[in-house]
């Protein structure tokens, strides 16, 4: 009888190890998986000579249809992240960069400090720029750049819970404070390099070195692919 109830006993623990450390397996893989898909992509795929250019806009529109211009002439496709009340505020131009080809991401409404806001209130900042974009007719890609390159937890959670993936940037031109064309070709140049994703905006420093751009990183051997295309 003492045999058997240490047999039994043996087997109730071993039972329970196994199950601890099955349940145990599970949640890691679970978390392990959450968080690698909630976190932001700072770059694309390796394997393959190509660059990404996302522009983020929140202003510029004086700028902007020579950027347009410039790319249609280059025959290179962009990633524009477009806040809600840019699109709001010049329709025409938000449908223009569409028809022409580019891609369309989402970079919230009012461009605030998402690490500043709750998870409900940067989700109502994703959610109001779709409105604008679907009230436009106009298609967007479910990748969102978050305003000043902010990327805590919350505005992470929320565009996770929306079905976004977060984009970051490989590579910043830092051009919003107007470096020298030439500074700009040399931040890229010096650090292009497979699946970069290449962070500009609509400046006229930037609009007026893209040409160059262009051409020196296809002699270096890069083509230009949408940031979805980079990313898959």
């Amino acid at each position: 009888m003492q045999l058997y109830y240490i047999r039994t006993k043996i087997v109730t623990i071993s039972l329970l190890i196994l199950g601890i450390l099955l349940v145990g397996g599970v949640l890691h893989g679970y978390f392990q998986e959450d968080v690698t898909t909630i976190n932001p992509i700072y770059i694309g795929n390796t394997g393959e000579k190509a660059v990404a250019l996302m522009v983020n806009v929140d202003w510029g529109e004086e700028i902007l249809p020579r950027f347009l211009a410039v790319l249609e002439e280059k025959m290179v496709n962009a990633t524009f992240f477009i806040t809600g009340r840019f699109a709001k505020k010049y329709p025409e131009l938000t449908a223009q960069i569409f028809a022409a080809g580019h891609e369309i991401g989402n970079h919230g409404y009012s461009h605030p400090h998402p690490d500043k806001l709750s998870v409900e209130q940067n989700k109502k900042e994703i959610l109001d720029t779709e409105k604008v974009f679907r009230d436009l007719k106009v298609e967007w890609a479910r990748i969102f750049a978050s305003p000043y390159g902010e990327h805590g937890l919350r505005v992470l959670q929320a565009a996770h819970d929306l079905g976004y993936k977060t984009i970051m940037w490989t590579l910043d031109t830092i051009d919003w404070q107007e470096p020298s064309p030439e500074t700009i070709m040399e931040r890229v140049l010096s650090q292009a390099d497979n699946g970069a994703l290449i962070l500009l905006h609509p400046k006229e420093c930037t609009v007026e070195v893209l040409p160059e751009l262009i051409n020196a990183l296809r002699q270096e051997g890069f083509s230009f692919k949408k940031v979805t295309e980079i990313i898959s």
